[in-house]
């Protein structure tokens, strides 16, 4: 991935964090304990806002992130070797933001859907 493309995704990714930030919007915290409910609602196959495709996807990206395998490129070619890293980071960032949103408004209205009524 060229340096010119990694920072063309910054903007994509500037527009998901602020819709990320609007007041009512679940935080960081929230957002990160959230991961494996998703993962495991979409493995088993409650959740399908979330396709395992993507899914592994995102494992790949995570993967390829911190493989140590990556470290070569970056000594070598430093700021081209760490483009592609940031690149890599923006996308998932950005997608994680996204799709644990959209996770938690579908397991906020599992749970409305459960409660008993008094």
């Amino acid at each position: 991935m060229s340096v010119f493309r990694s920072l063309s995704a910054l903007p994509a990714a500037a527009r998901v964090l602020k819709e990320a930030r609007r007041p009512g919007s679940p935080d960081v915290p929230e957002r990160i304990s959230a991961v494996p409910r998703m993962v495991k609602a979409t493995l088993s196959g409650e959740y399908d806002g979330l396709d395992k495709g993507r899914l592994g996807l995102i494992g790949l990206a995570i993967g390829y992130i911190v493989s140590p395998i990556d470290v070569v490129p970056e000594a070598l070619l430093w700021v081209f070797g760490i483009a592609d890293d940031v690149g890599v980071a923006i996308w998932v960032t950005s997608v994680l933001l996204v799709e644990t949103d959209k996770f938690l408004v579908w397991e906020g209205r599992q749970s409305t859907a459960v409660a008993p009524t008094a």
